[in-house]
């Protein structure tokens, strides 16, 4: 049914379609050139992904009008705009309770208890050989068999997502944090010991300094599987509001415009929210060569 509709509008539509695809696409591609050469400023080059999100937009938008594909199928962005814009206070709301609430929480609580988990381990033997073979087998627990577990521990509001979430950023941040605490090399660590420097001084003024990298590589992944986490928990119980239930419930409705509108609003968050960790990152590791040398 998907390719009947597709072959409703003319030749000459699809053709100005591939062509103004591969403009945008040969300008980018140019563009891209330009900057490697020290052509042009490297802040032209937010241009790139710009021009590319655009273009897909327009081939988006032009394959479900010009081919009048249902909207079940695939909604247009405009149609997805639209109900956006009239269905703000819901999705406010929405976002309220699934990200405000359960992601910030649970993402606190979870790279705070790896960070502080990580230092122990470091500081015990025993538990760097009992606690990490147990960390890797939680983080291999399916998240659609915890998130029941967690409705059933902490009821139905966003404290119970918020647990899932912390579940899921645990391991990452204790992983990350144990490779990074060893990263400073043997001479850095002799040094330290001419000066007559114990434990938490070397941690303090050489160890947490060169996990940094390691501990923002933590933080960034997080920043993407707490907001997954959280959403697909609200799947399994929740109050009638919530990004997760929203999602659910309109589906059902067969509204996919709706869904669709709060995809796009997790998408946008989860990506604002990586891109504050890794301004922080480039703020703290100023001294690491990949921001001295000007890229990321």
């Amino acid at each position: 049914m998907a390719l009947e509709t597709l072959q409703q509008a003319e030749p000459g539509y699809w053709f100005a379609l591939v062509a103004s695809w591969l403009f945008a696409w040969l300008f980018a591609e140019r563009l891209a050139l330009a900057i490697a050469r020290d052509e042009v400023p490297d802040a032209v080059g937010v241009l790139i992904p710009a021009i590319f999100g655009v273009a897909i937009l327009v081939a988006w938008e032009a394959i479900t009008r010009g081919g009048n594909v249902p909207k079940v199928l695939l909604p247009s962005p405009s149609g997805i705009w639209e109900t956006l814009i009239g269905n703000i206070p819901r999705i406010a709301a929405d976002f309220q309770q699934t990200f405000l609430k359960a992601v910030l929480a649970g993402y606190a609580l979870g790279c705070g208890a790896g960070f502080l988990v990580a230092i122990a381990v470091d500081r015990s033997p025993f538990l760097k050989r009992g606690l990490l073979p147990l960390g890797n087998f939680i983080s291999a627990l399916p998240l659609i068999g915890i998130a029941p577990i967690m409705v059933m521990w902490f009821g139905f509001d966003w404290p119970s997502k918020a647990a899932v979430v912390v579940i899921m950023t645990f391991f990452p941040m204790l992983v990350n944090t144990v490779a990074g605490l060893n990263a400073a090399g043997h001479m850095e660590r002799d040094l330290m010991r001419t000066y007559a420097s114990g434990y938490w001084s070397t941690l303090f003024k050489l160890r947490l300094p060169a996990a940094a990298p390691f501990i923002f590589n933590a933080l960034k992944i997080n920043s993407t599987l707490a907001l997954i986490g959280a959403i697909v928990a609200e799947f399994f119980g929740t109050p009638i509001v919530g990004m997760g239930f929203r999602i659910s419930s309109e589906i059902g409705k067969l509204n996919v415009e709706m869904v669709w509108a709060e995809i796009a609003v997790a998408a946008l968050a989860g990506s604002v929210f990586y891109w504050v960790v890794a301004l922080i990152e480039r703020a703290v590791t100023f001294w690491h060569p990949s921001v001295r040398g000007g890229r990321a």
